[in-house]
């Protein structure tokens, strides 16, 4: 009988055995529902909680826009800018805004040094676009390009010869004004000019860095030109030139030069100057421009100034930006 109850004891402490671990199995699984199944369900609230808690419009209550995904970039950051970075030519850009300036400018181009040769007056009037040829008297064929001009309607100005700072090391116009020159002798000089071209309506310096920086010559020479009802245009060939303020005080139409456009014997450098001279025009209304009779500048004249209408610029003759 007592070897029975021992049998007993051990079937029942070992059903008893069995049980607690089928109890502790069930509360694992249990647990391991718990983490697998709840705890994923509530993540995406935490993370709205956080989201809500960092966003700048979380303490005021307006609402949240959700952020893009960390791998995308936002569709504006994507977008390809509507114009290049970089435009050289913004009428190709902005074809509205640069519209707006078409026919405001207007440019005058004065061709200094005329006289030496008829083949480059038939040369520039081919351009078939308004130009002025600043003639020098005493030149060899002078009156045969002034009476040339004269039949084709080619505006021409007197391009005076007059002493410049590097004179006499510089060459300079047998028939040149000086400064030594009394006002009886410039007077006697200038009125020889106009017998070289009889049709000329204005006239213009041809070098003078020294002497159109001397009030009263430049008084001489501008009363003269008064005289004759012909205007005249500062070649500013010296920052120091006293030329268009004298002749306004003395009720003489002027000019001034803006822009030369051939310092370089280069089309690329004389195309460059010609922009130079289109922007002063459109900024300032009107700008005047003066070059020479170099093959290669009338060559450049004749390939980019009969284009200049497109970019809002009217060529005219000098006489036309006097006042």
């Amino acid at each position: 009988m007592k070897k029975k109850s021992q049998n007993r004891y051990r079937t029942e402490k070992g059903g008893g055995f069995i049980a607690a671990l089928a109890i502790v199995a069930v509360v694992l699984l249990a647990i391991g529902a718990y983490y697998l199944f709840g705890v994923s369900d509530r993540q995406p609230e935490k993370q709205q909680v956080e989201s809500a808690r960092t966003s700048p419009g979380a303490a005021s209550g307006s609402p949240q826009v959700t952020p893009p995904l960390p791998h995308k970039a936002p569709s504006s950051a994507r977008k390809k800018p509507e114009y290049p970075a970089v435009e050289s030519d913004l009428s190709s850009v902005l074809p509205e805004q640069t519209a707006k300036t078409e026919g405001k400018g207007r440019l005058a181009v004065i061709i200094d040094d005329m006289g030496t040769s008829l083949a480059e007056a038939r040369s520039l009037a081919e351009i078939k676009v308004p130009l002025t040829f600043a003639i020098i008297p005493g030149l060899r064929n002078d009156r045969a390009v002034a009476a040339y001009a004269a039949s084709k309607g080619i505006e021409t100005m007197i391009h005076m010869p007059m002493q410049s700072k590097e004179w006499p090391k510089r060459r300079l116009e047998s028939n040149g004004l000086l400064v030594s020159m009394s006002e009886e002798e410039l007077r006697g000089q200038l009125n020889s000019y106009f017998n070289a071209v009889p049709k000329a309506v204005g006239a213009n310096n041809h070098m003078g860095s020294e002497f159109t920086e001397h009030e009263g010559k430049m008084r001489s020479v501008l009363s003269v030109l008064k005289g004759r009802g012909m205007f005249f245009v500062d070649s500013v060939t010296s920052p120091r030139s006293v030329g268009s303020r004298i002749a306004s005080e003395m009720g003489v139409k002027n000019g001034r030069r803006h822009v030369f456009l051939d310092n370089e014997q280069n089309s690329t450098y004389i195309t460059s100057q010609i922009n130079q001279a289109v922007k002063y025009a459109k900024r300032h209304g009107e700008a005047i421009a003066i070059c020479h009779p170099h093959p290669v500048t009338i060559k450049t004249l004749a390939a980019v100034l009969p284009g200049l209408s497109s970019q809002g610029i009217t060529l005219v003759t000098a006489s036309k930006l006097v006042r």
